[in-house]
C-alpha cells in the first residue's frame, strides 16, 4: 500500500474512527517507550576518573575477552551499573589497567624555552626510561617493568674517574611465568641498544623475587627447563606418576683467559731448514764443517681466548623410576643422557634407579557403601514420591466424593435446563429414576406452580422424601437471612 492509498482510506474514515486510531497509536508508542525505558539497563562510567589511551585500550581488550557489553567513550568505558563493582574487582585481580607511564613525547611536551638544560636532560632520561618500560610490557611473561637509567659521568678533575652509563631493570612477571636465559639476554640487549653508549654488561635485570636474572649464578631456569623436558618425556613414555626427575646445573664462576701464539708457514714447505755438512781433504789434513740455516718465512698468529664466568661446569641428573612399572633402566638412562646433553669428560653424571614408590592404600568400599552412595543422591526424590503417595491415599476418598458431587450437580443443571418451560408431566418423565435429593434440587429450581404440579404426580411416600429434602433446617446458631436482615 502506497502513501496515496493510505491517505485516501484515512480520509474516508469517520472522525470518531480517526480519533480512536490516533489515540491507539499514541498509546502503543507510549507503551513501547515505557517498555524500552524499563527493560534497558542503566549504564554508568566504569572508573571514577579518566583513563589514558593505553589504559583505555587495555580495559577494552579485557572486557571484550570476557564477553562483557560496554560502550567506549573518549576517556572511560560505560557498562551496566549493576555489574560495575564486579567488573572493577575482576579488573583489579587481573592487574588492569596498569599505571600510566609518561613517554618521551609526554615529557618533552612540557619543555619550554625557559627550561634549564639540566631539567631537560633529566626529563629526557625519564622519558627514555618510560619508552623502555612500555616496550618491555609487551614481552611474553612480563606483566610490568621499572627502568632506572644512570647517565654517564665524565671525570672533570684529575682525581675523579669517569663512569659509563648503566641501567637497572626490575621485571614483574605474570603468575607462573619464567624467562629463559635467551629471553633475559634479549631484554638486556634491548635496553642497551635503547640508551646511547650503554653496554650490555652494564645492564642489571631483577625479577619480582629480587634475584638477578642472566647472571653466572642464575642456573635455575636452565635446570628447571631441562627438568621439565625430561619429566614430560618420561611421563609420555612410561606414564604419569611413574618417574621423578631432578636436575642440577653447576656453573663455573671463574673468568679465564688463555693466549696462544702460532707460526704458520707461508708455503707448504717447512718454515726453517738446517743443513749440516762435513768434508775431509788432503789425506785428512783438511777438514771442512758447514752448517746452513734456511728460514722460508712464516705468519705469526696471536690468539687470545677469554671465557666469561657462568659457563656450565657440570650437570647432574637423577631419575627415580617406579619399580612396579618394570621399565628398562638402561634405555631410560641412555635416552635421558642424550636429551640432557650429558658429557662425561666434563664430569656430568646421570643416575637412574628403580625404587618402590610410596602408595597410600585406598579404603576399600563394600557393597553397603556402594548402595549408600547410590541411595543418598536419590533420597530427596524418594521422600517426595512417598509423601505424594501418602497424600494421594488420604485424599482419594474426598476427591472421589468431590467428583461425584460435581457429576451430580452437572446432571441436575442439565435436568433443570431441560425442564424449564416443559409441561409437568414431561418433567416427571425426565425425573423418572432420579434419587429424591436430585429430584428435589431440580423441582426447587422450577416455578412454584410447575413445582407443585410435578410434586402432585409423585406417590405420597416419594413426595414426602422430596419435600423433606427441599426444606432447609434453620441453624440454631444463625437465624434465617430475611429475619436477620429484618432485625438489622
Amino acid at each position: 500500500m502506497n502513501a496515496v492509498a493510505f491517505l485516501t482510506r484515512w480520509s474516508a474514515l469517520p472522525p470518531s474512527a480517526r480519533i480512536a486510531a490516533a489515540l491507539g497509536g499514541a498509546v502503543a508508542l507510549c507503551a513501547l517507550a515505557a517498555i524500552a525505558f524499563f527493560t534497558h539497563s542503566a549504564r554508568s562510567a566504569l572508573f571514577a576518573g579518566t583513563l589514558y589511551p593505553e589504559q583505555l585500550a587495555e580495559v577494552q581488550e579485557h572486557l571484550a575477552s570476557w564477553n562483557v557489553p560496554f560502550t567506549p567513550s573518549a576517556d572511560n568505558v560505560l557498562v551496566d551499573a549493576g555489574r560495575r563493582s564486579d567488573l572493577l574487582l575482576r579488573l583489579s585481580l587481573a592487574g588492569v589497567p596498569h599505571v600510566h607511564i609518561a613517554s618521551s613525547g609526554d615529557v618533552l611536551a612540557k619543555v619550554s624555552a625557559l627550561t634549564p638544560q639540566a631539567v631537560i636532560d633529566e626529563q629526557t632520561r625519564a622519558g627514555l626510561a618510560g619508552d623502555i618500560e612500555l616496550g618491555l610490557r609487551g614481552i611474553d611473561g612480563v606483566d610490568d617493568a621499572r627502568v632506572i637509567v644512570a647517565p654517564a659521568k665524565p671525570g672533570y678533575f684529575a682525581d675523579e674517574r669517569p663512569h659509563d652509563p648503566s641501567a637497572s631493570v626490575r621485571l614483574r612477571l605474570r603468575p607462573g611465568a619464567r624467562l629463559t636465559r635467551a629471553a633475559v639476554a634479549g631484554i638486556r640487549a634491548f635496553v642497551a641498544a635503547s640508551v646511547p653508549g650503554l653496554g650490555a654488561n652494564r645492564v642489571t635485570i631483577l625479577d619480582d623475587r629480587g634475584l638477578a636474572l642472566g647472571t653466572a649464578g642464575d642456573d635455575g631456569d636452565d635446570a628447571a627447563g631441562l627438568q621439565a623436558q625430561l619429566q614430560s618425556a618420561l611421563d609420555t613414555a612410561i606414564g604419569p606418576g611413574a618417574s621423578i626427575v631432578r636436575v642440577r646445573v653447576e656453573r663455573d664462576q671463574r673468568a679465564r683467559s688463555s693466549r696462544e701464539v702460532r707460526r704458520v708457514p707461508l708455503t707448504g714447505a717447512p718454515i726453517a731448514l738446517t743443513n749440516d755438512a762435513e768434508s775431509y781433504a788432503g789425506d785428512g789434513k783438511q777438514y771442512e764443517h758447514t752448517i746452513r740455516h734456511v728460514d722460508r718465512g712464516s705468519e705469526t698468529r696471536d690468539v687470545t681466548t677469554t671465557v666469561q664466568p657462568g659457563r656450565v661446569a657440570r650437570i647432574s641428573v637423577a631419575i627415580f623410576v617406579d619399580a612396579a612399572r618394570r621399565a628398562n633402566l638402561s634405555t631410560v638412562r641412555a635416552l635421558a643422557a642424550a636429551a640432557a646433553g650429558i658429557d662425561p669428560r666434563r664430569g656430568d653424571t646421570i643416575a637412574v634407579e628403580a625404587i618402590d614408590f610410596a602408595r597410600v592404600p585406598l579404603p576399600r568400599k563394600d557393597g553397603w557403601w556402594l548402595a549408600y552412595g547410590a541411595i543418598v543422591p536419590l533420597l530427596p526424590t524418594l521422600v517426595l514420591a512417598l509423601a505424594a503417595l501418602i497424600a494421594m491415599r488420604f485424599a482419594s476418598a474426598p476427591a472421589n466424593a468431590l467428583v461425584r458431587a460435581l457429576v451430580e450437580r452437572a446432571g441436575i443443571a442439565r435436568a433443570t435446563v431441560a425442564a424449564a418451560g416443559v409441561p409437568p408431566a414431561r418433567v416427571r418423565a425426565c425425573l423418572q429414576g432420579e434419587p429424591p435429593h436430585a429430584a428435589a434440587a431440580v423441582i426447587s429450581a422450577l416455578p412454584a406452580a410447575t413445582a407443585a404440579a410435578v410434586l402432585d404426580l409423585y406417590p405420597a411416600h416419594e413426595r414426602a422424601d422430596i419435600v423433606r429434602r427441599m426444606q432447609r433446617a434453620p441453624s440454631p446458631l444463625f437465624p434465617d437471612a430475611e429475619r436477620f436482615i429484618g432485625k438489622a
